[in-house]
């Protein structure tokens, strides 16, 4: 018997091999090799003209010393604190809301979900003219009622804020769905046990939602903050970076010297950056909210 069952066993073994080489494949092709090669190449000088010469640690210590480079890392910041937080908040408040058995709830869902399916490039565009002082409607209501709207996306104080709320705007309704989802797992009889108590609403929200919610936070906040540090299509649309350099993000500035100015071993190098601090937040943010649920 035991020498039927081995050769059987074996068998199954090579069989899921079989079904797993495709996928193992791919993501070694277009995931493993990639990552490799960028590697590689942040210890060369690469222009995709000349073949690559080893440069050792000449575009690390580039990096240290790019005062550009540390800017676009500040915007990223300042983007992600502006986005993840409020984001959050405001989808979890919106989930709350929505979770109700009332009419017009289901139609209220559906709008607000709209955007996360609209491609970021038109969402950019609408809001670009929607910002823009003299055909915008911000602008043409603004006046109606005494007040002059500037042109924020060539202000450099207000441009990353218009960037922050048109990436609100369209990721909210991506995070109510998660929210509503987390919701709708709360047993009821949670609610039940605390009206019984005598608990309000808020104290039920409190001390109920949000301890049952731990989970789906974390994976709402994990996602926007790594959506976030890799934040491009709308700044590109929007701002292309300016003015003066406000708005350039770290995935902005890679593309620069990519696909700008074809320094391929220097935007490399600033993409190996982007990866090493990516995987360390997504550490931290596990290692600091992800417990068990009392």
């Amino acid at each position: 018997m035991r020498r039927k069952r081995q050769p059987i066993a074996r068998y199954n073994q090579q069989i899921a091999y079989l079904f797993l080489f495709p996928s193992l494949a791919v993501f070694i092709v277009f995931i493993i090799y990639p990552i490799g090669f960028s590697l590689w190449s942040t210890f060369t000088n690469w222009n995709l003209i000349q073949s690559a010469k080893y440069v050792g640690w000449a575009n690390y210590i580039r990096l240290c010393n790019d005062e550009r480079f540390w800017n676009a890392v500040y915007n990223t910041i300042v983007y992600t604190i502006g986005v993840v937080p409020v984001g959050t908040a405001l989808s979890l408040l919106l989930a709350v809301a929505l979770n109700q058995n009332i009419k017009g709830t289901k139609f209220f869902r559906t709008v607000i979900f709209l955007p996360v399916v609209a491609s970021t490039a038109i969402i950019a565009i609408v809001w670009t003219f929607l910002f823009d002082p003299q055909i915008g409607l911000f602008g043409y209501y603004l006046s109606k009622i005494g007040i002059t709207m500037g042109a924020w996306l060539r202000e450099p104080d207000r441009a990353m804020l218009a960037i922050i709320i048109v990436s609100i705007w369209k990721n909210v309704g991506f995070n109510m769905v998660i929210f509503l989802a987390g919701l709708q797992g709360i047993p009821y009889s949670l609610y039940e046990a605390a009206r019984v108590d005598g608990a309000n609403r808020l104290q039920m929200f409190r001390y109920i939602t949000l301890p049952q919610l731990r989970p789906t936070t974390v994976f709402v906040v994990v996602m926007s903050v790594l959506s976030s540090f890799q934040v491009f299509d709308q700044i590109y649309v929007m701002t292309r970076g300016g003015p003066l350099y406000r708005t350039e993000t770290l995935v902005q500035y890679i593309y620069h010297h990519g696909f700008t100015t074809f320094q391929m071993s220097y935007g490399a190098t600033v993409a190996m950056f982007l990866l090493v601090v990516i995987l360390a937040l997504t550490i931290l943010q596990l290692r600091l909210f992800d417990r068990p649920v009392d």
